[in-house]
C-alpha cells in the first residue's frame, strides 16, 4: 500500500498506477454540493479567488456534516458521494486549479480523464457507506468555505490521516479502471447475448 502525502508532488502523482492502493495523509478539500461546483467555475470565470485554495489540491466528493461557527468548526463524519454528477464541472476546474488528487464513487468521463492527463491528476475511488472507516481518519478542521451553505455543500479543508484504503481507479496516464471494467463488461454481455441466441427457445 502507498502513502499519499500532502502537499501533493506532480512526479509522485504521476507514479501512480491504476489499481494502486493508498491512503491519504494531510490536508484535503471536501464537498458534495452542485450548487458548490457552480461557485468554483464562476471564481475561475470572474478571476476570483474561491475561499479556501485549492491550486495542487485534492478535491474530494465526499458529504461531510460540519458543525460550528468563525474558525471553531468540528467535523463529525465523511462519506463519498457519487462523482459522475459532476462531469459537466470537473474537467474545467481541474485544468483551472491544477487538482492533483479528485475522487468520491463512481469515476469521472473521458473529458475529466483527459483534463487529469493534462495537469497530472489521479482519481480516487472511496468505499461507498464507508462513512464509519473513513470518519476515523479525521484529524481536524483547518478552514471552512462558504459556511452559509448547507453542512454536505461546504468547500471544507480538513487534516486527515490515513483516509482509507483507497483505489487509484483514474491514473494521470488515461487509465480507468471505470472503463476497463465497462469494456469487459460490454464483451461478456455480446458473448452471453450469442450463446442465449443460439439455444433453441423451450416452454414448459
Amino acid at each position: 500500500m502507498k502513502r499519499l502525502q500532502a502537499p501533493f508532488d506532480e512526479q509522485a502523482i504521476r507514479s501512480l498506477k491504476a489499481g494502486d492502493l493508498v491512503v491519504v495523509e494531510g490536508e484535503v478539500i471536501i464537498t458534495a454540493g452542485l450548487p458548490t461546483h457552480q461557485r468554483l467555475i464562476d471564481c475561475l470565470d470572474t478571476g476570483t479567488e474561491p475561499p479556501v485554495d485549492l491550486r495542487g489540491q485534492a478535491l474530494f466528493h465526499l458529504g461531510g456534516y460540519s458543525q460550528g461557527e468563525g474558525d471553531d468548526f468540528e467535523m463529525l463524519y465523511i462519506n463519498p458521494t457519487t462523482s459522475t454528477r459532476f462531469n459537466p464541472y470537473m474537467p474545467k476546474l481541474i485544468e483551472g486549479f491544477g487538482l492533483r488528487v479528485t475522487g468520491g464513487k463512481g469515476g469521472l468521463d473521458e473529458h475529466s480523464v483527459a483534463a487529469m492527463q493534462k495537469v497530472g491528476c489521479v482519481y480516487l475511488s472511496f468505499l461507498g457507506g464507508g462513512c464509519t472507516l473513513l470518519s476515523r481518519a479525521i484529524q481536524r478542521v483547518v478552514q471552512v468555505g462558504w459556511p452559509e451553505m448547507l453542512t454536505h455543500y461546504r468547500l471544507s479543508k480538513i487534516s486527515v490521516s490515513d483516509l482509507g484504503p483507497v483505489v487509484v481507479a483514474i491514473d494521470a496516464h488515461g487509465n480507468s479502471l471505470y472503463a476497463q471494467n465497462a469494456a469487459a463488461a460490454a464483451e461478456h454481455a455480446s458473448t452471453a447475448l450469442q450463446a442465449l441466441q443460439s439455444q433453441p427457445y423451450r416452454l414448459g
